[in-house]
């Protein structure tokens, strides 16, 4: 008799970080539908940091339980050749969706049937300052391949896959200890804040990255130490919970542009600490107003996100929000993609400007989400693998041949 080792079972998935990716990935959908009037209610309007904090900060928290267990069980190699079939595949689908998205625009655009249908005069491939890709395409095409175009709605993917590259020497790095990690981590920020450290985001002019990464590895990798137990999780105090508090408050004035807007000192003094608060380098202003919101997050859903774990209607639309956030990267990619959609159907049937129609615009954009992150998530079951013994005569007839039949390969994912 042969003894099998069963497989590991998979570590049971953290209800808070599906639960805040999908968060994530509404609010970045509903930043990136054109002319959009909720955007003036998301989180971005009232402190520094916003949805790409989010996204980034806990892209890092799951590629720690993603790859740090192949780095821990399959030694350093195997760990870096995991993170670069990571890298191949949000490369391949950066492109892809850059060509979907600039295809479908211009062929809408070209066609004249928006301004022969419904007499729409608006440029949508201006809109995202995609006309130098069609008219410089010996300049564009090369460089959407070499990651040296890359305009600024289609940026958030490049700066996760330069992010990615980095985590091997990560990796290398924590055999030496966990302050060596934190050094390089400040080391890359300091050098991105002060212009040492960019990537050209297009041949023909000096513009870099919106999101530069080595400024932006910052976020990911802490919350990459903290799921691999480099940084402890903060207690509960209510000392805590006050300075996260009024690290969120005190920002809203500087943040909100009715704010600024009305007080002219509060405009002086935000544009005096923009370097602070800056997107580009991820200024420590974002840094600590993100870290407030998600202590304060932290607190909110309790100890091990036991209140999103219930068995309620709130537990029903928690269960959704988590699908969602579980295939972010697939939801990701079809939000652009549907922003886009939504705002030129939106467009055509019935204008702009309408609170009922912002309403239908987003909520069917939500829908849409939902139903990607679902479908994308049954494919992944592998649904057309068998389960168990064949059926019919001719199933029969094998298993009888060997004995007993055998179950089918199951892959864990």
């Amino acid at each position: 008799m042969h003894s099998t080792s069963a497989p590991p079972a998979p570590r049971p998935r953290d209800p808070r970080l599906d639960f805040f990716r999908g968060i994530g990935m509404f609010i970045i959908f509903i930043a990136h539908l054109p002319a959009n009037s909720w955007t003036l209610w998301i989180p971005a309007r009232f402190g520094f940091s916003d949805a790409t904090e989010m996204f980034v900060f806990c892209s890092g928290m799951a590629s720690a339980i993603a790859f740090g267990k192949v780095f821990d069980q399959s030694g350093w190699l195997m760990g870096a050749a995991r993170v670069s079939h990571r890298v191949w595949q949000v490369y391949w689908a950066h492109v892809c969706q850059f060509l979907i998205i600039a295809a479908g625009l211009v062929a809408v655009q070209t066609s004249g049937v928006l301004n022969r249908c419904c007499g729409l005069t608006q440029d949508y491939v201006a809109s995202l300052n995609l006309w130098h890709f069609f008219e410089k395409a010996g300049e564009t095409l090369p460089g959407l391949l070499t990651l040296t175009y890359v305009p600024n709605y289609f940026d958030i993917l490049p700066m996760y896959i330069v992010i990615l590259v980095l985590l091997p020497v990560i990796m290398a790095l924590s055999q030496l200890g966990r302050w060596p990690v934190f050094a390089f981590m400040g080391a890359l920020w300091l050098g991105a804040n002060l212009k040492l450290l960019g990537l050209p985001a297009e041949p023909w002019s000096d513009r870099v990255w919106f999101f530069n990464p080595f400024a932006w590895q910052l976020l990911f990798f802490t919350g990459f130490a903290y799921m691999r137990g480099w940084i402890p999780a903060p207690p509960v105090r209510h000392g805590l919970i006050l300075a996260a508090l009024a690290v969120v408050l005190l920002t809203v004035p500087f943040a909100w542009f009715r704010a600024y807007g009305a007080f002219p000192v509060l405009l002086e003094v935000r544009n005096a600490i923009e370097p602070l608060w800056t997107k580009t380098e991820f200024g420590v202003l974002r840094y600590v107003h993100f870290l407030a919101l998600a202590y304060l997050a932290w607190v909110a859903v309790g100890a091990g996100g036991r209140y999103l774990v219930v068995d309620n209607a709130w537990g029903a639309v928690v269960r959704v929000i988590q699908k969602v956030g579980q295939q972010s990267l697939a939801v990701f990619l079809a939000s652009l993609v549907v922003a886009q959609a939504v705002g030129i159907l939106r467009d055509m049937v019935w204008g702009r400007g309408d609170m009922l129609i912002e309403f239908l615009a987003n909520a069917g954009g939500f829908a849409a989400l939902i139903a990607v992150a679902y479908v994308v998530s049954w494919y992944k079951k592998e649904p057309w693998r068998r389960k168990g013994p064949p059926h019919g005569p001719a199933g029969a007839a094998s298993a009888d041949r060997r004995g007993t039949a055998q179950p089918a390969r199951e892959t864990v994912r």
